[in-house]
């Protein structure tokens, strides 16, 4: 299936036409992040693993940095990539939480919003995603193309992208039908993954910013989500934990392609691979308890307890990253957009929450942040109750609303958060309560619009009928 879809794809995104040349030396690196979909760090053999394989990922710790202070822009998928793409903390991000819009796609970024995207195309990169979009729909005016992005394939909404299966896939602004049926079943991700492939090949003559937005191990986690669990067959495991495991050995494999394809260019030491996950753990609760997804913190996707937001993180630039290292330094996602803008020689937007962490990559001290800031209204669009969470240090303060007395954790002694050490140190309560009011700038989120979920079901339903045929 693997050779028939690469073909495919190649078909339909065009045969490369460049010549190969001889890797260029001492140009500002490209940057690849592959960013996984609901992945816990203890999914990755790299942070303790024991049951599932991920080989091609622990090489990469192997031969670069480990984070174990590294966390997601969110809590959930929309806004962890809003602060991703802009640079700005849930207090200022213009998304913050999974707003849906009708017919496809989800709420758009705003028109001050500068993607890393934009910044890094106008310093002369290249710039590509392959997978899953979800900032805003196809004729909303942050489409990737719109966002800064010269090269899309993939999802333009999140919710599209449950469907591995699906009948169309976006190429730029054009809806590319895939033939599908109980016969033939094309997997979406093998036609992302041979993009992101094609994409490295067609542009490795010029600095590149390839964002891999893959929507490996998402669930919901039904057994047609991967092509077969065959590997898994006889553990004895649920259904369930069978596809989650086939999904984490296919990221992992498509990792190893994607590394591979930037030994076998001889740009190694021009690249800066970045891997990560966009939230906390977001396997059922019997899934993480199988594997231990949540490496022992407290809680899952949806929350901001340390589970829905620390995320894995490794950084691997061979001459440059150090290798073999682990970091405790503390980073969030709208960090990437300095960072990457510092090693392209561009300049970052003025007002973002990020800071470059360049020096930290490079195995140098530098100063830490003076806070991570993040916020979650509770209820959806319509809810009023603010959760919120902020770090400073070791110290995490955490309010379940407004109202709510705060809970304060010493990370370092303490990252499942059992100890609440509010009451022994009411200085530190009071600064991080200045904290979250300074950090939040009000918006009023879209209103609900019913027709959303109507339709997903429907389409679901013909996708259903189309694969059973």
């Amino acid at each position: 299936m693997r050779d028939v879809t690469r073909r495919n794809v190649l078909t339909s995104l065009g045969a490369m036409a460049a010549a190969p040349a001889a890797p260029i030396r001492d140009r500002r690196p490209n940057i690849v992040l592959i960013l996984a979909d609901d992945l816990g760090m203890g999914d990755l053999g790299c942070y303790g693993q024991k049951l599932l394989r991920t080989p091609n990922i622990d090489r990469l710790a192997s031969e670069g940095t480990l984070f174990t202070d590294a966390y997601a822009g969110a809590m959930v998928c929309a806004p962890s990539r809003c602060t991703l793409m802009t640079g700005y903390h849930l207090g200022h991000a213009t998304v913050r939480d999974n707003w849906e819009a009708y017919p496809e796609g989800q709420y758009p970024l705003a028109e001050r919003d500068v993607t890393v995207a934009a910044t890094l195309k106008k310093a002369g990169y290249s710039t590509g995603i392959c997978g899953k979009w979800g900032l805003g729909g196809p004729d909303s005016r942050s489409a990737p193309n719109k966002a800064g992005f010269d090269f899309f394939y993939g999802y333009n909404c999140q919710r599209h992208a449950h469907r591995f299966y699906t009948d169309y896939l976006w190429r730029n602004t054009e809806r590319i039908p895939i033939a599908q049926s109980a016969a033939k079943r094309v997997y979406a991700q093998d036609l992302i993954a041979d993009a992101s492939l094609q994409f490295i090949r067609e542009n490795r003559n010029n600095p590149f910013f390839l964002f891999c937005a893959w929507t490996l191990p998402h669930g919901p986690h039904a057994l047609y989500n991967v092509p077969n669990v065959d590997a898994y067959r006889n553990t004895g495991w649920s259904d369930a934990e069978k596809v989650w495991a086939t999904m984490v050995d296919r990221l992992d494999a498509d990792v190893g392609r994607v590394t591979r394809q930037i030994q076998d260019l001889g740009l190694e030491r021009d690249t800066l691979l970045l891997f990560a996950s966009d939230n906390g753990a977001g396997g059922s609760a019997a899934i993480n308890k199988r594997f231990g997804s949540q490496a022992g913190l407290r809680d899952v996707k949806g929350t901001l307890r340390e589970g829905g937001i620390r995320v894995p993180m490794i950084a691997r630039w061979p001459g440059k990253v150090p290798a073999g290292r682990t970091s405790d330094f503390a980073n969030a996602f709208w960090d990437f957009l300095p960072t990457a803008a510092e090693l392209a020689g561009a300049s970052a937007p003025k007002g973002i929450d990020g800071i470059s962490i360049v020096p930290t990559l490079l195995g140098r001290q530098q100063k830490p942040h003076d806070y991570l800031y993040w916020e979650r209204r509770a209820g959806g669009p319509a809810g009023n109750r603010l959760t919120r969470a902020v770090r400073t240090g070791n110290w995490k303060g955490y309010r379940e609303s407004d109202g709510a007395p705060m809970e304060l954790y010493d990370l370092h002694a303490d990252r499942a958060e059992t100890n609440d050490l509010a009451a022994a140190h009411p200085d530190i309560v009071e600064r991080m309560a200045r904290m979250m009011q300074a950090a939040h700038v009000d918006v009023t989120p879209p209103p609900p619009d019913p027709r959303i979920w109507e339709l997903y079901r429907e389409n679901n339903k013909r996708l259903d009928e189309m694969l059973a045929k």
